[in-house]
């Protein structure tokens, strides 16, 4: 059976013992009634994984000791980013919980000409928090060490202006000639573009195209934006991955 994993946002270390988190106490305690002696795993996304006991719990929190601490490599191979455009509510969380299972290294979420989600600076900050959070638990559960960045959200074209040079780049296009079964190996990092609910705009497909993005086919059907990503992100897995 596998153990229970919990994040703790700070330093680890075997042999140390730490007052857990409310939100890791709460989630180890009166969620799954762990009690003294119980055994953890915490994790902070330093690539390891911390083995631990509780050595104390109460209705105020909990005490664990690190025990052993161990490398955990589960990363792909395939270095993927995803640069989302940003869909209402649950759809963003499902795309960034889904993704983040399936290994993808970072996310990008942008706003573009047809995105039905507008954010301003207080709700952005908002978002952020939370999407960093659905990513932290997806990690929980995928049993992954290291956490997907989740970069601020921000505008198309400041996205792209901000991109860091090389890798390969494609946005997924219908109507494109290439299709994941024929496109040739990536060269360092992969870059994703997918539109929002209503798709890339013609201005927006231009800035891609101009930015360095080549059209990537998905199938003859046309998918949803919580699920065209997720679709992609598992079809390069399994060709250029680690998703056997």
């Amino acid at each position: 059976m596998r153990l229970i994993r919990a994040f703790v946002d700070r330093p680890l270390a075997e042999g140390q013992r730490i007052e857990l988190p409310d939100d890791a106490a709460a989630h180890l305690v009166r969620v799954l009634r762990l009690r003294e002696g119980d055994a953890c795993v915490l994790f902070n996304g330093d690539g390891h994984d911390h083995d631990a006991r509780l050595v104390a719990t109460g209705k105020r929190g909990a005490t664990a000791e690190i025990v052993a601490t161990r490398p955990v490599d589960v990363e792909s191979p395939l270095r993927i980013v995803l640069l989302q455009g940003i869909a209402r509510g649950e759809k963003m969380d499902w795309i960034l919980q889904k993704a983040t299972e399936l290994g993808v290294a970072a996310f990008v979420p942008v706003s573009s000409d047809r995105s039905e989600v507008k954010l301003d600076a207080e709700r952005a900050g908002k978002r952020l928090a939370h999407w960093r959070s659905v990513v932290v638990s997806a990690c929980e559960q995928s049993w992954r060490a290291r956490i997907p960045q989740v970069a601020v959200p921000q505008p198309l074209a400041a996205a792209l202006a901000a991109l860091p040079a090389g890798g390969t780049r494609w946005l997924l296009d219908p109507e494109a000639a290439a299709g994941i079964a024929t496109m040739p190996a990536p060269s360092g990092e992969l870059l994703l573009a997918i539109g929002p609910e209503g798709g890339w705009s013609p201005n927006d497909r231009a800035a891609l195209v101009a930015a360095g993005f080549g059209g990537l086919r998905l199938g003859p059907r046309i998918l949803r934006a919580e699920t065209a990503g997720i679709a992609a992100v598992a079809a390069l897995q399994a060709r250029f991955g680690d998703l056997a």
